[in-house]
C-alpha cells in the first residue's frame, strides 16, 4: 500500500464529502425563504441514505465482477466477508478501502445536483425512494458501463475522467425528467433567501472540486497535477464568461450569476480535467458557460418545464457540452491513457465521434429509466405535494421548522409584549 497515494486520497475524499453541504448552502440561499429547510434537507439527508446504499451493494454492483458491461455482481451483502485491506489498484498502491470511501461521496453528492430541480413542490418521502431506486438502476450501472475495464461505454472508448457522464450529465437528465413530470410551481418567485449562502456554497464546492477532479488521478502524480489546474483555469474562464454576457446583454453584473458561470465551468472540465491541456480547459470553460447561459435565459423561458434552480441547464447543459468537448482536447501528451487524440491535436473525428455516442447514449438510458422509476413510484406514493402545502412553503408544513425562526420570534416577542421591554428600551434610547 502507499501511503502516500492513500492519503491523498483521504484527503480528496475529504474535500468531495464537503462538496454536499455545500451544495446545501448554494442551492438553500437560492430558493425562497419558505423552502430552505426542506432544500437543505433534502441534499444533506443523502450524506445518509446514499452512504448505507452504497455500502449495502452499491460498491459491488459499482466495481464489482462484470455482468454483461453492465453491472456488477454482488456476493457481499453491506460488504459482510469482503476484503477491504487488499489492493484495489497496483499502478497506484490504494485499497479497496480507500477506493471505497472516496467513490461513495460522489454517489452522495451526485443525487443531490438534482434536487435543484423539485424544489418547494416535490413529496419528501417520494425524493428519498426515488433516489434509492435511482441509485441502483441508473447510477450504479453507468457507474459500471463508464468507469470499470470491462463496462460497456469503457469498451467503447468513451473518456470521462471524473464524471462527465456519470454525474452531471446523469444529474442533469434526471432533473429535466423530474421537472417534467412534476409541473410548474404554482407561483414562481426569483425571490432568493440568502446570497451570502449562495458564494458561500460556491466556494466550498469549488474547493471541494478539486478533491472531485484531482482525486480522480487516484494518486499524486502529474496527472492530478494537471487536473488540479484545468479545474482552476476552466472555472475561472467561465466565471468571467457569464459576466461578460451578462454586462453585454442586461447591462449589468450579478453574484447569482457569476456563481452559476463558475458552477458551469466546474462541470464542464470534469469528463476531461485528466486530459486536455490548460488551453483545452479555457475553451472548455468559455464553451459550457456560453452554452448554458443561453440556454437559461433564451431557451428555456420558451419551454414549459419548471427548473427553479436550472439543475438541468447547469450540470445538463455544460455536462453535454463538456463530455463531447473532451474528444476535440484531449491529448496523449497530458495522459497516456488516451488512445486516440482528439480533434485539435491531430486525433482526427474518431474520439469526438465515440464521445458523442457515449453522451448519447447516457441521455437515452437516464431519460427512460428515470421516466420508468417516476411511472411506478407514482402507483405508490404521491410525488407532489398539496396546493395548501406548496402555498405556505415546504419548510413548516413537511418539517416544522423556518430557516430564521429564531430572529422572528425575537422580534416578534418584542412587539407582543412591549410593555414589559419598556424600561429597558427608554434606557436604549436615551443612549
Amino acid at each position: 500500500m502507499s501511503l502516500v497515494n492513500t492519503t491523498f486520497l483521504f484527503l480528496a475524499t475529504i474535500l468531495v464529502f464537503a462538496m454536499t453541504p455545500g451544495l446545501a448552502f448554494f442551492y438553500g440561499g437560492l430558493v425562497s425563504k419558505n423552502n430552505v429547510v426542506n432544500t437543505m434537507l433534502s441534499v444533506f439527508i443523502l450524506c445518509g441514505v446514499c452512504v448505507i446504499l452504497f455500502l449495502a451493494v452499491g460498491y459491488e454492483m459499482s466495481f464489482g465482477q462484470d455482468i454483461g458491461g453492465v453491472i456488477g455482481h454482488i456476493s457481499h451483502f453491506f460488504l459482510s466477508g469482503f476484503d477491504l485491506t487488499s489492493i484495489q489498484n497496483k499502478d497506484v498502491g490504494i485499497t479497496h478501502a480507500a477506493f471505497m470511501a472516496f467513490e461513495m461521496m460522489f454517489a452522495v453528492i451526485t443525487p443531490a445536483l438534482f434536487v435543484g430541480s423539485i424544489v418547494g413542490r416535490m413529496n419528501f418521502n417520494f425524493l428519498l425512494a426515488f433516489v434509492i431506486f435511482w441509485s441502483l438502476l441508473i447510477y450504479y450501472p453507468l457507474v459500471h458501463m463508464v468507469w470499470t475495464s470491462d463496462g460497456l461505454m469503457a469498451s467503447l472508448g468513451v473518456l470521462d475522467f471524473a464524471g462527465g457522464t456519470v454525474v452531471h450529465i446523469n444529474a442533469g437528465v434526471t432533473a429535466l425528467i423530474l421537472s417534467i413530470f412534476l409541473g410548474p410551481r404554482l407561483k414562481k418567485s426569483d425571490d432568493h433567501y440568502n446570497l451570502s449562502w449562495v458564494l458561500l456554497g460556491t466556494a466550498i464546492l469549488w474547493i471541494g472540486w478539486y478533491g472531485f477532479n484531482a482525486g480522480s488521478a487516484l494518486g499524486v502524480g502529474n496527472v492530478a497535477m494537471n487536473a488540479f489546474l484545468t479545474t482552476t483555469i476552466a472555472t475561472a474562464v467561465a466565471m468571467v464568461t457569464w459576466m461578460g454576457l451578462e454586462v453585454f446583454t442586461q447591462g449589468k453584473p450579478t453574484l447569482v450569476g457569476v456563481c452559476t458561470g463558475a458552477l458551469c465551468g466546474l462541470v464542464g472540465v470534469t469528463p476531461g480535467t485528466g486530459y486536455v491541456t490548460n488551453v483545452g480547459s479555457c475553451f472548455i470553460g468559455l464553451l459550457c458557460a456560453a452554452g448554458s447561459f443561453l440556454f437559461v435565459n433564451y431557451i428555456k423561458p420558451r419551454l414549459k418545464f419548471d427548473d427553479p434552480l436550472d439543475a438541468f441547464g447547469c450540470h445538463g447543459v455544460s455536462g453535454i457540452i463538456g463530455s463531447i468537448l473532451v474528444g476535440a482536447f484531449a491529448t496523449k501528451q497530458v495522459n497516456d491513457v488516451v488512445v486516440d487524440n482528439g480533434l485539435f491535436y491531430g486525433g482526427g473525428w474518431k474520439l469526438l465521434g465515440i464521445q458523442t455516442a457515449g453522451t448519447l447514449l447516457t441521455i437515452v438510458f437516464v431519460t427512460i429509466m428515470a421516466a420508468l422509476i417516476i411511472f411506478v413510484l407514482k402507483a405508490f406514493l404521491p410525488i407532489r405535494v398539496s396546493k395548501a402545502e406548496e402555498t405556505s412553503g415546504l419548510d413548516f408544513s413537511l418539517h416544522g421548522e423556518k430557516a430564521d425562526y429564531t430572529v422572528e420570534d425575537h422580534f416578534q416577542d418584542v412587539a407582543k409584549f412591549g410593555s414589559e421591554f419598556k424600561g429597558q428600551l427608554s434606557r436604549l434610547n436615551k443612549k
